[in-house]
């Protein structure tokens, strides 16, 4: 982990954004298409970790976004390409646009300011949607990543976010994957690469130190 004075200036809240990734109610809620997934994230809890970041954010001035991941009922536009989109379209709860599926999840609290940001197609919460564009007209330059999974749309968000020239910040305690052991080797052999790691408890002492909440 970086030093406090180091991670505080690469997550000054001017320049900051927070992202959820598929923190939504049929992936990580009760009734879960995806019960594994969802039972990792309450478990080890990520998910809690996850609201705790997104309230530090609201406080702090930090602008946050969440990613949805959702589909058209007749499935326009949607990926076929790949043995995980097969799969997720025989699933018996559908992430359908305008459904309970594709709401937030408790505990997480969405505000007024937030920005959702919502895909039919692909793997990436970035690649061919609006986010990278919301994050220049907002000034943000570093971003942090949060959410599930590991095995899939969080290395999508990181690479996407280093290639495009950001800066990823990853709190290490507020992801998740299946199984419980992979996502700590995923970080370590893979993220840790490409983005600076953290954890949840010291990046919310960062925002609360001085200077939080300068976001105009």
């Amino acid at each position: 982990m970086p030093p406090r004075e180091q991670l505080t200036a690469l997550t000054d809240p001017a320049t900051t954004a927070l992202m959820t990734v598929e923190c939504q109610q049929g992936v990580v809620g009760p009734d879960s298409a995806l019960p594994e997934l969802a039972e990792a994230a309450v478990c080890s809890g990520a998910l809690h970790r996850v609201a705790r970041l997104v309230a530090g954010a609201h406080e702090a001035g930090v602008q946050v976004l969440h990613a949805v991941a959702e589909r058209r009922p007749d499935g326009r536009g949607a990926n076929r390409n790949a043995r995980l989109f097969r799969a997720a379209g025989r699933l018996p709860v559908q992430q359908h646009t305008g459904t309970a599926a594709v709401r937030i999840a408790a505990p997480i609290e969405v505000a007024g300011e937030d920005l959702v940001v919502r895909r039919l197609h692909g793997l990436s919460p970035i690649a061919g949607t609006d986010v990278d564009a919301l994050l220049r007209n907002l000034g943000c330059r570093t971003l942090v990543v949060t959410g599930v999974s590991a095995n899939v749309a969080i290395p999508n968000a990181v690479f996407d976010a280093v290639n495009l020239g950001y800066t990823a910040v990853v709190p290490a305690d507020a992801i998740a994957g299946v199984p419980a052991d992979y996502t700590p080797a995923m970080i370590r052999n893979t993220l840790a690469l490409v983005a600076t790691v953290t954890t949840t408890d010291a990046l919310l002492d960062c925002w609360r130190g001085p200077g939080a909440g300068a976001r105009t």
